[in-house]
């Protein structure tokens, strides 16, 4: 039994601050110089250049899906086969990597390009960032051995990083009898911080505790004891999925970290995200351009370029242009867009008005005109109902997870509305944000709980498979 029970695991109930925290997740970044990669590790672009490799069926299934309005029929996947020259199981594949790496998003059953697919071939950042969602999505894309309790296959996903960092501290080959000892050591130590029974011993029989909590629907009615747990199995099965991912190649018993495993490993450690260089001057570029130069700036100096990139143009068209680039798929530039609308005031308000019938920006649209109407920036959050505030908890956390740094999204559990974390996901599940997924998976790598994130990455699963 754990030594603490997930239902009793309470938010701070705070402001929602949702443009704030997104803002915070690049304009942190500037208060410290960012560290530099270990000696070795090849420039971005080479960087970039791997990732589309491991990616580039999942591209081609994306933008097929995207140009064909697929919806998934069985006659669309045929003739998707034999359009790309896939397989079933490829095609299969490449759809699943296409939706965790954000390539891909699914409105009801229309999918629609991500913004990394619409950057893909011009912005190695964007690569990167959706290569290392599926990096963080490696036990999602290979699927565990059915017959093993979901409790010991949890117990690896949240030992894989020991073993990862093993790999990069190596700096070569490891092999696989050392790490299935760090493996062993590891587990260990999980159930000692838990109060486990040891990796070692049998426990035995215990009476029935009516205080315990009730087995969830993907949860067995015990877990096998930990002596049952084949863990050289489950071993294989995590290397073959980081393999899979091109986080690591497989030798005869031993394994090695690719150049993007090991960078993604440093990346981690280090809990910086790399982020594209912000251009001097915005005035003559497009909003979305314009937005995400001033992205890294902090509020004062971006609302004079707002107001520099606003006095070249009509307001009529700065305010189309600007809703345009809110309608896009990154959400950090949507609550930009947003701040520069309240930089417009009133001439905006007809557009915002309109913008608020449409389900991608209505929450923003609501707290932009609240705050037009003289609420306080810090009640405005109050208009928005239960579904709304947290449909805005994801697109925010999508803004971080895609531009901030792994702590600022752990913080950002903070402004959700519900008082625990199981509300919470029950919440942002139902919600329907086509970006959900991706959130919990990176929500899960970034946590230090171990109980929360086994949750999270629970739920990122049943939304990925369609799951109650």
């Amino acid at each position: 039994m754990t030594s603490r029970n997930l239902r009793d695991s309470r938010l701070r109930l705070v402001r929602p601050r949702p443009t704030v925290t997104a803002r915070r997740a690049v304009t942190n970044r500037r208060t410290r110089p960012a560290p530099r990669p270990p000696e070795g590790t090849p420039p971005p672009a080479e960087l970039a250049r791997q990732a589309r490799a491991v990616l580039a069926d999942a591209v081609r299934v994306a933008r097929w899906a995207a140009a064909q309005r697929a919806t998934g029929s069985a006659d669309e996947r045929e003739r998707a086969s034999e359009d790309l020259s896939l397989t079933p199981d490829q095609l299969r594949a490449g759809w699943d990597r296409a939706r965790l790496a954000g390539l891909v998003e699914l409105h009801g059953d229309t999918p629609r390009p991500g913004w990394r697919l619409n950057a893909w071939d011009r912005d190695d950042t964007a690569v990167l960032r959706g290569w290392v969602a599926l990096f963080d999505a490696w036990s999602l894309v290979h699927p565990a051995p059915a017959d093993v309790a979901p409790a010991a296959v949890a117990e690896v996903v949240e030992a894989v990083p020991q073993v990862l960092s093993l790999l990069q501290l190596s700096a070569g080959p490891v092999l696989v009898p050392a790490l299935l000892d760090l493996l062993q050591q590891r587990v260990v130590e999980l159930r000692e911080e838990r109060c486990e029974v040891p990796y070692d011993t049998q426990p035995a029989p215990a009476a029935p505790d009516s205080t315990a909590d009730a087995p969830t629907a993907d949860a067995p009615t015990s877990d096998a004891p930990a002596a049952d747990v084949p863990l050289s199995a489950l071993l294989d099965w995590a290397l073959e999925g980081l393999a899979a991912v091109g986080a690591l190649t497989l030798g005869e018993s031993h394994a090695t970290l690719t150049p993007l495993g090991n960078w993604a490993v440093w990346v981690k450690l280090e809990q910086i995200c790399v982020a594209a260089q912000s251009p001097a001057g915005h005035i003559e570029q497009s909003a979305e351009e314009m937005l995400r130069g001033c992205a890294r700036l902090t509020p004062g100096p971006a609302r004079d370029e707002y107001r520099a990139w606003l006095a070249a143009r009509t307001v009529s068209s700065a305010v189309t242009e600007l809703l345009a680039a809110a309608r896009g798929e990154d959400a950090l530039l949507r609550g930009l867009a947003f701040e520069a609308l309240r930089v417009v005031g009133a001439p905006a308000e007809a557009g915002v008005r309109a913008a608020a019938e449409e389900p991608s920006l209505r929450a923003y649209a609501l707290l932009w005109l609240a705050e037009y109407d003289g609420a306080d920036p810090e009640d405005a959050s109050e208009v928005l109902t239960r579904e709304e505030a947290t449909w805005l908890w994801v697109d925010t956390a999508a803004a971080v997870a895609d531009h901030g740094e792994s702590a600022l999204l752990v913080r950002h559990l903070d402004s959700a509305v519900q008082g625990t974390v199981p509300a919470l996901l029950d919440e942002v599940r139902a919600v329907g944000h086509p970006r959900t997924v991706q959130v919990l998976v990176a929500l899960a790598a970034a946590h230090p709980d171990p109980a929360l994130a086994k949750a999270v990455r629970r739920a990122a699963f049943q939304v990925h498979t369609g799951g109650a």
